[in-house]
């Protein structure tokens, strides 16, 4: 039969080989593919009758004539008239744990699933059919053996379906679902088998609600990627009508099962019908411009009608469906969530029995080696007398095992005093938990740009006789010229905010600059700190500088001033370098994503594991981190106006145009453009952890992202008339950073450079500069002295009250000032929880499905590539952190640099670099 014979002589040819990296990473793909796909016009090309069919062993043979008319069948009644069966395996994920009404639900389903309520499937074809005009489509086939497989215990269940479809259906494009049972489930993947191109792949990875929730059949593509003016006919009006459902109309209650990306502004971080005391600003608008955030849609409060009500812990935060964490990553961030409410339990518990203060150094070190409970005295007999329920109680018991007690922060390992000195405090600087506000001084003394008419004269307190005898020898022109000074300067970030910080209760707070000077051996010290407080009139004492110490008390004063200066930079880095650079403003390119580009989008399919957990991680942060009262606000100096500040910092210093590695330390003076050196830049600092690392990883990020996009776009027109990409880009920046959108800095989109830089830099951001800044949260912070998120007391000078007694007992002065037992205790407690890895987390190099999470060969040889690349970085590394030459990361008792090493195990390790920002 000369049309079967057709059918399974499918021709396959391959594809044109794509030159990317290096021939040591990669090699011309010589082999066949599956099917034949022209690079950019991503149709799959069939034989000379346009037929792509399925290969069955049930092939139903039909007259060739119509039996009616008794004329000879038209060639495409022939191929509609035989028709072929495919089958489909679907993965279904399970549940480890399920309640008492999931498991009901669950036999209720199986039951159903016997008498009719199924989960209904449906092929789509890529082509019209031309009697109608409509997709191809298979027959509806049902799930097999539901029933029978619903005790399984494993984590994966696959079961199969059976399709039928005519000669001249096509290929498949796209899957319907349908889910009659009344419980949702998680769809992995569904792979089609029979068809002569080979397996299809759907790599789903979605929840797919119940027919009575959700009414519409969900909709998934292949893993083969279009661009919009790629799409095959039979699956336009199927990728038009999945991004509509993904937009919503922007009104209603949001459901926790919907999947609806949406933008508004943070006006859900106070509760003011609780309290007047915990309302809190609008923070996007022109009145205090912020990033936009995911859209609930909740009802006003009662108090302000601007602002929306609150979801208290433990109930849930909506979040799309698909963005919440799954079950490993959801029973991790609980059990810290946890142990965060019991370490601030304990010592409320217990807060009338311990004086509040630490007495010395030796009662912090207890906290690691006696755990909290056995710190405080307790015996099994009081545990009786807490009106707790019975399941605390007991963990409580078991705790000084481990819940209750806390690890060894990283910074102690090596040399437990070295925190204290000088070349540590400046270390930290370059290769600490905040590398990222260093920058070189161009003009000193420094200049604020603050307005003297409220804050004073702009001109620094520091002065040249300060310095000069730190610099080996050098007059201070000459420090300048030859880039030997640097200087971390919070002045003008803090300073408009210090009156209310400072009239808080427990609060004291300056705004400092810190200077230092490079050393001959490519290590800083720090030289001179300058604290300053708002001016109060023409005899008031706002500026003091503090330099090295030269006796005892000019010692504690300097410990006291170090310990202020890190209060300045725990804050900033929490607040903005960390929570909005990466954070909250991703957040708007990760909502536009997902309404703008389907998934079918070949930078969709790009961009998908570094949005991983985000809008789901960010949620959580509203509900008890950066909310009134919450942990930021408690544990934090800036208090109840850290989010103000946050909002200042994004107003008047964040550019995306300069959020990229290199155009960041070019911005902060650490480097200077260089063709003749790697990655196009000299360092000034040449010893900087945090640049050598990340340089290596942002370089293999741009390799890996321009590889992909010229893939996709050969000429700039592509780009262009991309209506999808536009309008993502459009929608981030007009939408989801309304506040900034008429700035001139915005990168255009025009060509495969402006499209590779700003990919680049939305990666870099999502996984490496995150991960920089989030994972050495507990191993630099959990010792508190090392880093005091907030301080309680300003240092005296002689003419103060307190001056007698800092000088009777410093120790117990400087204890005084720093946090209490119970801020400290929750204060590492959520650190510690913010520093651990999950279990299923997926950090660069790595994705779910590997080898089919796109549909081009080409690009998974691409990406296996520059897996390979993040190896050998690792390994490079490593080799670092054992080069006695490189003293900032190698030495007696200085910690290996490792923040940006890609892989880790799970929890708290200080290495890592997740995908995306998913904690």
């Amino acid at each position: 039969m000369a049309l079967a014979k057709e059918l399974m002589g499918y021709p396959l040819t391959s594809k044109r080989p794509l030159l990317v990296w290096s021939a040591s990473h990669f090699k011309k793909r010589t082999q066949p593919t599956q099917l034949s796909i022209k690079p950019f016009d991503r149709r799959p090309r069939t034989s000379k009758s346009g037929v792509v069919a399925a290969i069955s062993e049930d092939l139903v043979k039909t007259p060739r004539f119509n039996t009616t008319t008794g004329d000879r069948k038209s060639e495409e009644e022939e191929k509609a008239a035989v028709k072929f069966k495919v089958r489909a395996v679907v993965t279904v994920r399970n549940k480890n744990k399920e309640d008492f009404k999931e498991t009901l639900v669950k036999h209720l389903d199986a039951f159903g699933d016997k008498i009719g309520r199924n989960i209904v499937l449906e092929l789509v074809s890529t082509e019209l059919d031309p009697k109608t005009n409509m997709p191809k489509k298979s027959n509806a086939a049902v799930l097999k053996d539901w029933s029978k497989k619903s005790k399984t215990k494993a984590e994966r269940v696959h079961y199969t379906a059976e399709f039928t479809v005519d000669a001249a259906f096509g290929s498949p494009g796209a899957i319907t679902v349908m889910n009659k049972h009344q419980k949702e489930f998680f769809l992995e993947s569904i792979t089609i088998e029979g068809f002569a191109v080979g397996p299809v792949h759907f790599p789903c990875n979605s929840w797919v609600q119940s027919q009575k929730d959700h009414p519409e059949k969900r909709i998934f593509f292949t893993n083969q990627p279009f661009l919009p003016s790629g799409t095959p006919d039979g699956l336009k009006k199927l990728r038009e009508r999945e991004l509509k459902n993904l937009r919503g109309d922007g009104s209603g209650v949001r459901k926790l099962s919907d999947r609806i990306y949406d933008f508004d502004v943070y006006n859900d971080l106070g509760n003011p019908d609780k309290s007047s005391e915990l309302s809190r600003p609008k923070l996007g608008g022109k009145e205090i411009p912020y990033p936009r955030r995911c859209r609930t849609g909740r009802h006003p409060t009662d108090t302000d009608k601007e602002a929306e009500s609150r979801v208290e812990k433990p109930l849930p935060m909506y979040v799309p469906r698909d963005e919440q964490f799954e079950e490993t990553k959801q029973k991790t961030f609980a059990a810290g969530r946890l142990k965060a409410v019991l370490h601030h339990l304990v010592p409320s518990l217990k807060a009338s029995i311990l004086a509040e203060d630490f007495a010395d150094f030796g009662e912090i070190d207890g906290l690691y080696k006696e755990g909290l409970l056995l710190k405080l005295g307790f015996q099994d007999e009081i545990f009786d007398k807490f009106p707790l329920p019975k399941a605390i109680v007991n963990t409580l018991q078991e705790s000084s095992k481990g819940l209750l007690k806390y690890d060894t922060p990283k910074i102690l390992s090596k040399d437990k005093n070295a925190w204290l000195r000088d070349d540590e405090f400046a270390r930290q600087a370059i290769a600490g938990i905040n590398p990222v506000n260093i920058e070189r001084v161009r003009t000193f003394p420094p200049v604020s740009n603050l307005d003297p008419e409220i804050y004073g004269p702009q001109h620094s307190a520091l002065t040249s006789d300060h310095i000069i005898g730190h610099l080996d020898g050098l007059s201070v022109q000459q420090a300048l010229e030859e880039n030997r000074l640097y200087m971390l300067n919070y002045h003008d970030i803090f300073l408009p905010f210090l009156d209310r910080i400072n009239a808080l209760d427990g609060r004291k707070a300056y705004a400092t600059r810190t200077i230092f000077f490079l050393t001959r051996l490519g290590t800083l010290k720090p030289v001179a700190i300058e604290l300053s407080l708002p001016p109060h009139g023409p005899n008031h004492r706002s500026k003091r500088v503090v330099t090295p110490p030269v006796d005892a008390t000019s010692n504690w004063v300097w410990q006291l001033a170090k310990a202020h200066v890190s209060s300045n930079d725990a804050g900033i880095h929490q607040l903005v370098n960390h929570w909005l650079r990466t954070h909250a403003c991703l957040e708007p390119f990760i909502l536009a994503a997902h309404r703008q580009m389907s998934a079918m989008h070949p930078i969709f399919k790009l961009l998908d594991p570094h949005m991983r957990y985000t809008l789901e991680i960010n949620a959580l942060a509203r509900q008890s981190l950066i909310s009134a009262d919450g942990v930021i606000e408690e544990g934090f100096t800036a208090g109840s106006y850290g989010m103000e500040m946050s909002a200042a910092a994004y107003k008047s210093s964040w550019r995306f145009d300069m959020e990229g590695l290199p155009a960041d330390l070019i911005r902060r003076g650490i480097a200077v453009p260089d063709p003749t050196k790697p990655h196009g830049l000299k360092l000034l600092i040449e010893d900087y952890p945090y640049a050598n690392d990340g340089l290596l990883l942002w370089s293999a990020i741009q390799t890996w992202v321009r590889t992909y996009v010229e893939r996709y776009y050969p000429n700039p027109n592509l780009i262009k008339t991309d209506s999808e990409l536009q309008s993502w880009y459009s929608e981030s920046i007009n939408v989801g950073h309304a506040d900034l959108r008429d700035a001139e800095w915005w990168p255009e989109l025009n060509t495969a450079d402006d499209l590779a830089s700003i990919l680049t830099t939305l990666i870099w951001l999502a996984s490496a500069q995150h991960a920089a800044l989030n994972f050495g949260q507990y191993p630099y912070g959990g010792y508190v002295p090392n880093r005091p998120p907030l301080m309680r007391r300003l240092i005296p000078d002689e003419s103060d009250p307190e001056y007698a007694s800092f000088i009777s007992d410093p120790e117990k002065f400087y204890f005084s000032a720093m946090p209490s037992l119970l801020q400290t205790s929750k204060f590492m407690a959520v650190v510690d929880t913010l520093s651990t890895h999950s279990p299923d987390e997926e950090y660069i190099g790595e994705r779910q499905q590997p080898s089919i999470w796109t549909g081009d060969a080409e690009i998974v040889d691409a990406f296996y590539g520059f897996a390979a690349e993040i190896g050998r970085i690792e390994k490079e590394i490593e080799e670092r952190n054992s080069d006695p030459d490189r003293r900032n990361r190698c030495g007696a008792g200085v910690l290996p640099y490792e923040l940006l090493v890609p892989s880790s195990e799970p929890g708290v390790t200080c290495r890592g670099v997740p995908n995306s920002v998913s904690i």
